[in-house]
Formats: C-alpha cells, structure tokens, sequence
C-alpha cells in the first residue's frame, strides 16, 4: 500500500494519540495548555470524532441530561491538534507507523514520534446463544439513547395492545451485569419506564418487568458489601427482580434462560457484564500482559515483561495495566477517577521528558465510589464514609459535573438539572430516529432502493 503520510506543517515532533476518550481528551487538552508554539504537532485519532462521558449515560438514558451534553466534540476542543475522524488498526511501533483507517477513504499510514496509547475498552462478551443477535450493549451514547426510544416505544406498544402475551414481552426488561453501567442503567429506567406509565391507561408501573442476572453474589462491588446489600434491597423494594449467583444461559429469539431454571421471554435484553481491553493493542508490536492489557510502568511509560522502557510509547486509561502504587503488586482500577488523575500526569510527564526533564510516577490513593440508584437514589463510600439515598445521589452528581470536561458542557448539564428539576420528566420516544426515511418512503409509495 502506499504510504499516503498526514503531511506534517512543521518540524516539531508528533504526538500521535490513539483514542479521544477520557484519557485521549484531556491529556491532549493539557498538552495544548503547555507546549510552546512550534514545540510539538498533535495528532488525535478517533472513531467517533467526540469523546463521551460513560458516567451521564445512564442520566441520558433517563432524559434528565440531553444527550449533546454527554459528549465533548473533540475538533470543536481540541483546536490546535489534528484530529481525524477514523481507527488506528495497527501500530508498528519500531518504524514509529500507524496504520489509518478513515470514516471514509483508502488506509494510509501516519508516521509519529511519540505515541500515546489510549483506545479505551470494549464490552466484553461471551458465547452465549443469543446474545450478539438479541442483546444491546451499554457504552455509548447511541446505545443509551436507543435504549431509552426502546423501553419507551414498549410502553406505547403494550398500551395499544390487547394480547397479553405480547404485553408481557414487551413490558419484561433484562439486565445482564451487576456493575456500575448496569445497576445505574436499569435503576435510572426503571425510573423512567414508572413514570411514564402515570400517563397511560391500561399499562401500571406493576406490569413493567426489571430483572437484572448478576454471576456474584452482590452487586456494585466497588461501593463495599454493606452499601452492595443496601443496593439490593433499595431495587428490590421497587420491584424490581435482582438474581445473585445467576448466569444467562440462553436468549435466543428473546427467550430469556437463566441457570436457576428461569425462562421468560424479554423483548429488550442489556448486556453490561464487563469490558475488555481494546482489541487494537493486539494489533500493535507493544508489550501486553496476559489479559490483553498495555503493560506501563508507574511513569505512564509503556514497558516490556523486563521492567525496561519502550522509548516513544505511553499510555493510560481502562487499556493499560499500570502499577497502583499505593497497592503493592496491583493494578490501577479502569474507572474514571484514575482516567482522570492518570491523563494529566502523561501529559505532564510527556511533556518533562521533551524538555529534557524526569517523568514522576503515577500515584493515587482510592478515594472512594459513587453510583445512582435513580431520581434521588444511590449510595457513596467517600473516604470510609458510607452515605444512602438522597446525600449519596447528590454526591453522584456532584462529583460527576465536577469531571465532565470542558465549561460548556457542565454548564448544559447543570442547566439540564434544573430544567428536570423544574418540570416534568420528559417521556417522549423519538424511535423513528432510527429510520428516519420510512415517512418519506410511504409518501413516495415504496422503500428506497
């Protein structure tokens, strides 16, 4: 193939970063902050061209956050990079070449200096009849917003219905995975699905069917055991119907099977039971361990099994193992409160070793988890203090518009706040997003060819 090289406008070293997530977003952010002019080029590169905050997905879901203000557009923010709109599916990191694939447009590959590696993570999947063809999964905003047309689209059809059979399908929604994306889903539409029965004559807030299948014996594992029972209890006072110790066997066709005997046909089937590292890290001459995981020292440095530097490479976020320091032998946790603390020290470490300076280590103490059990519900261990219901759910929020990046988008999401806060929760589903020609194409008398 021919090397079709992003033409570089100076001689400054380029930083290729690979993947406009949290890390990706902010460690660039920071870099444009502090280099000099002419010092270095920025090259991000990014399937999506916007970076999405996972934490608000379920508050998207719900309605209480407008979708826009989930997402941070990364050419709109990052002004003085370069961003293209497309997936590195390979890196040689001995010629410093990574390979392209545009939105649009041949492969080519682009030539870097130093390489930021910070592609995120995947949902993890495993084979289970059914799942790839019936379930959905939970990771981004496409997926939360069709998630929310869906239940609400469900409720329309089961009040225009008369076949119970029908109505019990519709109405039954399952989730699989008992983590932070799952329980926080399912609470904030439970939520949602409750309140938007209030407006519907045959369908009661009793005929809507949550259930959630988790394979361990308690749920949030992050918030401690004692705020994990709590969040059992508080879901099942709502009805809704939590299995511990339980797998999904089956989902065929919407036939739900679980490995307690249960079998119920479910029209919406929600796969969050766990993620896994980007599959491009395969694809890369970097060292990995052995769960597919970019292996970094304390520095942000990649390095090989030896312990030594990979000269040119770093990297950050769900993606790589980096040592927690303040947990001898273990590894920092994939969430965003080390995603946050992490991109600014490769971006501050990155840019002392350009200057001829010394990268410090990474290193942060747990502080602590909060997760949202709905419309003024959660439950927070902060510091060994343990907090429920209402405090708990303001500390969610609280510390979440505190880590969505830029000013724009914590004052839209405040400004949503207030706005939910003032009015009634909106439930209107606008499913027809998905197939925005068929109107048109019934006016003009048949599917587009």
């Amino acid at each position: 193939m021919p090397d079709l090289r992003v033409p570089r406008t100076t001689a400054a070293p380029r930083i290729l970063v690979v993947g406009g997530g949290y890390v990706g977003l902010c460690a660039s952010m920071r870099l444009l902050r502090k280099l000099n002019p002419g010092e270095a080029e920025i090259t991000v590169v990014e399937p999506r061209g916007y970076m999405t905050y996972q934490p608000f997905l379920p508050e998207a879901a719900a309605g209480s956050i407008e979708a826009r203000n989930v997402v941070v557009p990364l050419r709109q923010t990052l002004r003085g990079a370069e961003v293209v709109v497309g997936e590195v599916v390979g890196v040689t990191h001995a010629e410093r070449r990574a390979r392209v694939r545009p939105v649009d447009g041949e492969e080519y590959d682009l030539h870097y200096d130093v390489l930021v590696l910070a592609p995120g993570s995947v949902a993890r999947t495993l084979p289970i009849p059914g799942v790839a063809e019936e379930a959905i999964g939970f990771k981004t905003v496409e997926e939360a917003v069709h998630l929310r047309d869906r239940v609400l689209r469900n409720l329309d059809l089961a009040e225009a219905s008369k076949d119970e059979e029908f109505r019990r399908r519709a109405l039954t929604f399952t989730f699989v995975g008992g983590g932070y994306a799952g329980i926080e889903a399912l609470a904030e539409l439970e939520d949602m699905a409750r309140f938007a029965t209030r407006s519907l004559r045959t369908v009661r807030a009793s005929d809507v069917r949550f259930v959630l299948v988790e394979a361990l014996d308690r749920i949030l594992p992050e918030v401690g055991p004692e705020m994990g029972r709590y969040a059992v209890d508080a879901l099942r006072s709502r009805g809704i119907e939590v299995n511990l110790r339980t797998t999904l066997q089956s989902c065929v066709g919407g036939l739900v099977q679980l490995s307690d005997g249960q079998e119920f046909a479910s029209d919406t089937i929600v796969w969050t039971a766990g993620v896994r590292s980007h599959p491009v890290l395969g694809r890369t001459d970097l060292p990995l361990d052995e769960r597919g995981r970019l292996l970094c020292g304390a520095d942000l440095r990649v390095v090989d099994a030896a312990g030594s530097v990979v000269e040119g490479a770093w990297g950050a976020g769900d993606a790589c193992a980096v040592p927690d320091l303040t947990k001898p032998g273990a590894f920092c946790a994939p969430n965003a409160q080390h995603a946050v603390r992490q991109s600014r020290q490769l971006a501050d470490n990155l840019l002392a070793l350009l200057r001829g300076g010394r990268p410090e280590p990474y290193r942060h103490a747990y502080a602590g988890s909060v997760a949202s059990l709905g419309l003024h519900k959660g439950v927070a261990q902060v510091y060994g203090v343990k907090l429920k219901g209402y405090p708990a759910w303001l500390m969610h929020r609280a510390y979440h518009l505190s880590r969505v990046p830029t000013t724009s988008r914590k004052v839209g999401v405040l400004l949503g706040w207030v706005q939910a806060a003032l009015f009634h929760r909106e439930a209107v589903s606008l499913g027809a997003l998905s197939h925005p020609h068929a109107e048109f194409e019934r006016a003009a008398g048949g599917p587009r060819h």
